[in-house]
């Protein structure tokens, strides 16, 4: 008998059909993959299964019986429990305030906060999931952070786990420590939903795939059985490109494109964001910038793109100070910038997608002529970017915000690269993408230097940093730990000990 039986499940949206019949059967103890393309409807389907959406179609049997979910609330009472990529937790309480938080343990109110303690020391040994209880989250790692939620839902008494890009935070020594706890929990006979973009984590880890394209289900394959092209076939329809990047020469002989010189940030605690940055990117190159998310990488883009003022420092582009200039005149000048937020940065989500495709050339020409807008050049540009794009949407005329996460980040994309830029800030531009399409990104930002231009790349992909940098620097706690000169001769044991706090000089001793 399968744990979790979804069968024909319909849900459609204002203008999209985001599930179509599709099926999903998954077994206790097993870790079962689900893939697919951006707008494929892998949320759709778990927001289902969690009871945040209800299907108009379809049902769904939870240990042999039929449910109907409305709430998470019932769905975690059932044995139901969710890790989302951004995690929920209180920063300020401790990691056992967090676990117990909204539930009535025993002994409530009158908490027996010690007997409490040893349970979840008992549930973390039992796992390894090694965490201590007393501990602010705050403190924590991303990747401690994580086993924290993981626990929350172990400790209500989830019997399958849906996890979302749960490797995206973590370091590669981190990833192999969280392998081996998936693999504890399917050995204990707990079941995980592993939503990955990641195809070699997800034949290094899983025991079967369910693959998703356009909204239906194309089938399940046991993972020992198949390959990465199979997979990549299934999920976008063709063969994946196997390799690293055609990467064109950097002139190093050339003066930096950019110039980025003693750049620190001041923090509202006297700890400064950012501390004494001081890099070079040079024409044709790109320059990766790897490290678990929250170490300053963010600050940095947007210091660079003029969201954030710096401290102390400078930054000379082409030669020229631009320290005093906007945002709108460092866009003028050939800089484009890739938010990793794309809600809070990049995006008018309750506007349309033609509208946002705009918000930089609205009153250039040819979409303005004498302080009227040119709609039919307008909507060619879009309908062409669309296309180009391959944006899944019912019209140009859509409300972003119906559109999935990763239609919406190419909505950015091709905003800012149709400018063809100088200098790309690509900030995490591939998250929440799919294998064909983050191909093609990868693709236009080498084309942007094999033009002469340079792309700063920060991503905490490290498969990605390695594929397309010339040279890749690590931060830890907004410093530069370091810049590897010879991205093939870097380990990924180089890069994690970095990404954890060493400086390149230290891993080398």
């Amino acid at each position: 008998m399968e744990l979790l039986e979804m069968h024909g499940i319909v849900k459609s949206f204002p203008g999209v059909l985001a599930n179509d019949r599709v099926d999903l059967f998954v077994r206790k103890g097993e870790i079962h993959a689900l893939l697919g393309e951006n707008g494929a409807g892998k949320s759709t389907l778990m927001n289902i299964l969690y009871g945040l959406y209800i299907p108009e179609e379809g049902e769904v049997y939870w240990e042999g019986k039929r449910v109907a979910f409305t709430t998470p609330e019932e769905a975690i009472r059932n044995g139901i429990g969710m890790v989302h990529q951004h995690f929920m937790l209180v920063q300020k309480m401790t990691v056992l305030q967090n676990i117990i938080l909204g539930l009535k343990p025993k002994g409530h109110p009158l908490l027996n906060v010690a007997s409490v303690a040893a349970e979840i020391r008992e549930l973390s040994e039992k796992y390894g999931l090694s965490v201590d209880p007393d501990a602010v989250v705050q403190t924590l790692s991303v990747g401690q952070q994580q086993r924290v939620e993981i626990l929350k839902a172990l400790y209500r008494g989830a019997r399958l786990l849906i996890l979302d890009e749960p490797t995206a935070v973590l370091t590669p020594q981190e990833t192999t420590e969280f392998f081996k706890m998936l693999r504890t929990l399917r050995d204990e006979g707990q079941s995980v939903i592993l939503i990955s973009h990641r195809l070699s984590e997800i034949m290094q880890v899983s025991d079967r795939v369910t693959i998703l394209r356009d909204g239906r289900s194309i089938g399940t394959v046991e993972t020992v059985n198949t390959t990465l092209e199979e997979l990549s076939r299934l999920m976008i329809g063709r063969e994946l490109r196997t390799g690293g990047m055609d990467l064109p020469q950097a002139d190093y002989e050339a003066a930096p494109l950019m110039e980025v010189k003693n750049l620190t940030l001041a923090g509202k605690d006297k700890k400064n964001r950012l501390e004494d940055i001081t890099l070079n990117l040079y024409p044709g190159e790109v320059l990766g910038i790897a490290g678990v998310d929250g170490n300053g990488q963010r600050e940095l883009a947007e210091v660079l793109a003029c969201i954030e003022k710096s401290s102390e420092g400078q930054i000379v582009f082409r030669g020229d100070n631009i320290d005093n200039l906007g945002i709108r005149q460092r866009n003028r000048l050939g800089i484009a910038y890739i938010p990793d937020d794309r809600h809070r940065d990049g995006l008018v989500t309750n506007a349309t997608l033609q509208d946002n495709l705009m918000l930089r050339l609205y009153n250039q020409s040819p979409y303005a002529h004498r302080g009227l807008l040119q709609f039919r050049q307008i909507e060619e540009s879009s309908q062409q970017a669309v296309e180009h794009y391959n944006i899944k949407t019912p019209s140009i005329s859509a409300v972003v915000r119906f559109l999935s996460g990763g239609n919406q980040q190419k909505i950015i994309l091709a905003r800012e690269l149709e400018q063809n830029p100088s200098l790309v800030i690509a900030c995490q531009p591939t998250r929440g993408l799919d294998i064909g399409a983050s191909e093609y990104v990868r693709d236009r930002l080498v084309d942007c230097c094999r033009e002469g231009g340079s792309v700063l790349l920060i991503s905490t992909d490290l498969e990605e940093i390695r594929m397309m940098s010339h040279r890749i620097a690590v931060m830890y706690g907004g410093k530069v730990m370091g810049i590897v000169e010879n991205n093939e001769d870097l380990k990924l044991e180089t890069i994690g000990l970095m990404m954890g706090g060493k400086r390149l000089e230290e891993v080398d001793a």
